[in-house]
């Protein structure tokens, strides 16, 4: 009787036990029902490795997300282009989901990327990235932020208050009117103001034209003989010739030729618009336009004053001066040639640097900026070449090539349009401060070139 209880009592128990093998079965036929498709990345097509999921909600692989970020320039998905907000972080609930799931696919992804420098490469760089964003917020007035922020808004005050004076002065008014003043209109007060600007050994002969009374009509019919015999009394052959030289230019172009920026700005100021945004985005292209089609009047004197010709310790400044009109020799192409390949902005600072006595701030402004521009070339350039991607620089130079010509022509198609005040502001911002904006992107170059992204 008792055996029998204790059988119906077991044969109970057993009945009411779980079937664990049903439940077993159950759950692994749940596990198998989960689509590997929903654990793909968009990017590889492959199991997501260190899933990093956007603000739009999809999730890439990071170091999928990584390369994306390094080759578009952009903080974007790849699939829907939202732009995410912030910096993207790994998701740990899916990056846990796919370990477990797929153990052996992932630990074989890790291993593949791990070996891959360049994916290594990409890696470091987006996730300094994300630690730059990160610095800036938190720190943006401390330490050496604070420090480059306090120096650019020092040059800024600089540059306004330069700005300030030259739109408040009338330097430029006044050296304005002749380059725009016919030379047969010139009084004789204008034609000694031109006399003096051809240098320091025409105060010599300031006096004889101020006692002829000689205006613009007079100059007009001035030759070699009427110079050299009296009341002028040029008897200096150097001198002579350095005075017709530019009385021939004046006849040629009927009003005074210019001579420093502001002159050259009055007198061409589209063309100076132009120049000084060209000469900044593409320096070989710019020199390039102005030998086919402006050479005697602005590619030869630059190419002169930038490569000069070999001169004597006896040769007088009016030589000098005669020298800049003749073709360049042999010696002066070959130095030419090799800055305009390698160092186009050096070029443009050694020609600021002649104009050093006359433009005293606007000169040094130019000269940094034009160091400042070289560096950043120089770090494009490196990045290039640390990256593998130097075979992709004539593509680059096609589509900056591109670019230019169709920028400029844009330009010299609406530039009629465009109010005098208007490109004042533009080539005042232009001339001081890029400086300031250069001296920021130099210094994120510096500090942090793997962030950097081409």
């Amino acid at each position: 009787m008792e055996w029998d209880l204790s059988d119906n009592s077991l044969g109970t128990s057993m009945d009411d036990t779980p079937d664990f093998s049903e439940s077993s079965q159950s759950k692994s036929s749940t596990t198998n029902n989960i689509s590997e498709n929903e654990f793909l990345c968009h990017c590889c097509y492959d199991i997501l490795v260190n899933p990093t999921t956007l603000t739009c909600g999809h999730n890439f692989c990071r170091h999928c997300l990584a390369l994306w970020w390094e080759s578009s320039h952009k903080n974007e998905c790849p699939e829907c282009r939202e732009k995410w907000e912030g910096f993207p972080k790994i998701n740990i609930l899916l990056r846990d989901a796919t370990d477990k799931l797929f153990s052996d696919v992932v630990q074989r992804r890790r291993a593949e990327i791990q070996a891959n420098p360049k994916i290594s490469r990409s890696l470091l760089a987006f996730q300094r990235y994300g630690d730059n964003l990160g610095r800036s917020r938190t720190n943006q007035h401390k330490g050496a932020g604070f420090f480059f922020s306090g120096v650019l808004t020092a040059l800024t005050c600089v540059a306004v208050m330069v700005m300030v004076y030259h739109w408040s002065s009338g330097v430029v008014e006044q050296q304005d009117l002749l380059i725009s003043k016919p030379v047969s209109h010139w009084t004789t007060e204008e034609v000694v103001s031109w006399l003096e600007h051809l240098g320091p050994w025409a105060q010599l002969y300031r006096e004889p034209f101020q006692q002829e009374n000689v205006n613009g009509r007079l100059l007009l019919m001035l030759g070699d003989e009427e110079l050299l015999k009296p009341p002028y009394s040029i008897e200096n052959q150097a001198h002579r010739r350095a005075v017709l030289a530019e009385l021939d230019r004046v006849k040629t172009l009927g009003v005074k030729p210019p001579q420093n920026l502001w002159e050259y700005k009055a007198a061409n100021t589209g063309k100076s618009l132009f120049l000084l945004y060209a000469l900044k985005r593409s320096p070989r292209l710019t020199l390039f336009y102005l030998y086919l089609f402006d050479y005697s009047e602005t590619f030869l004197p630059f190419l002169h004053t930038c490569c000069p010709s070999i001169t004597h310790i006896d040769e007088s400044v009016e030589s000098s001066f005669l020298s800049t009109q003749l073709e360049p020799s042999w010696r002066q192409w070959g130095e030419f040639l090799v800055k305009y390949l390698l160092l186009p902005y050096q070029l443009i600072a050694e020609f600021a640097w002649d104009w050093l006595a006359v433009h005293y701030w606007t000169s040094r402004f130019i000269i940094v900026n034009a160091m400042l521009l070289s560096v950043l070339e120089g770090c494009a350039l490196w990045r290039l070449w640390t990256r593998d991607r130097i075979r992709t620089l004539p593509r680059k130079m096609w589509n900056h090539l591109w670019k230019m010509l169709s920028q400029g022509f844009a330009f010299a198609l609406l530039w009629p349009f465009v109010p005098q005040f208007v490109c004042n502001c533009f080539f005042y911002w232009a001339l001081y401060f890029s400086p300031i904006i250069n001296i920021d992107l130099v210094v994120q170059q510096l500090m942090h070139p793997e962030t950097q992204a081409l």
